[in-house]
């Protein structure tokens, strides 16, 4: 089992936006993410023009918020991107974070309660692996008991939506719930906090939080900056929870750079 990466990126610009999906699959990275806010640009927009200027980068929001659509408009949207990227697209979705409720109402969509958002998340992957040729891989964001056990049955991949804060042992128990009651082969992702000393500036700023705190409590979401250290502790929680994915903030890519180039240097 290798170890694959993503990286999110946030639009500045559509040469900006062009040159970093560029340079992120000459990178080595397999992914490009892009996160589904009010407040970013929308994926499938964004993501369609980084498929007119990538050949084999993989292309995923990070995640749809599945009650801000209809399942008719997440399928129609999924396949214009299939079709546009020639098979790259990867359904990134999610029952919707809960400050959420507000752009659901500035949408004028239907939040519902948790149970209802479960019910049309499932309907929406439903409906894309029903009428989108090809079906894409679908990511299912998940946390609580409920969510991990809907990701569990229905998601070809998990991603861990811990806190920043979360420790390994968090990590361990949340992968352990989403494999109780099935005998699916489960694929899990987690993504990185910060890099040795260094936080992407929303972290640091809009959190509060400092790389010292979240060392001090074990965050499994940062790493040390050698890459080899780095390495071991990925290789040692993909093969111990099957977490074979890792996703980096764009704002840390220049940190990460040397931890990327052990894999691919020691995967060749």
């Amino acid at each position: 089992m290798s170890m694959t990466f993503g990286i999110v990126i946030t639009p500045r610009s559509g040469a900006d936006w062009a040159r970093g999906a560029a340079a992120a699959e000459q990178q080595g990275y397999r992914t490009l993410l892009l996160p589904d806010t009010r407040f970013t640009p929308s994926p499938f927009p964004a993501l369609a023009a980084a498929a007119a200027v990538t050949t084999t980068i993989r292309l995923r929001p990070n995640v749809l918020a599945a009650p801000l659509r209809t399942p008719a408009a997440t399928v129609r949207e999924t396949a214009a991107l299939q079709l546009l990227s020639d098979g790259r697209f990867e359904l990134g979705i999610g029952s919707g974070r809960p400050d959420a409720a507000d752009e659901a109402r500035w949408l004028g969509a239907s939040w519902g309660s948790p149970a209802q958002r479960r019910a049309h998340l499932v309907a929406a992957i439903a409906a894309v692996r029903a009428e989108v040729n090809p079906a894409p891989p679908v990511v299912v964001a998940a946390n609580g008991p409920r969510m991990l056990a809907t990701a569990a049955e229905f998601a070809d991949r998990i991603l861990l939506a811990a806190g920043p804060a979360a420790t390994e042992a968090e990590l361990a128990e949340l992968v352990c719930i989403a494999r109780e009651g099935t005998d699916r082969a489960l694929r899990f992702t987690h993504q990185v906090v910060g890099i040795g000393q260094r936080l992407p500036d929303w972290t640091a700023t809009k959190l509060g939080l400092t790389a010292e705190a979240l060392a001090d409590a074990g965050a499994a979401g940062m790493l040390p900056a050698d890459p080899s250290a780095a390495a071991a502790i990925l290789e040692r929680r993909r093969d111990k929870y099957g977490i074979d994915e890792v996703i980096v903030p764009g704002e840390l890519a220049a940190d990460f750079a040397p931890i990327l180039a052990y894999f691919a240097d020691h995967d060749s």
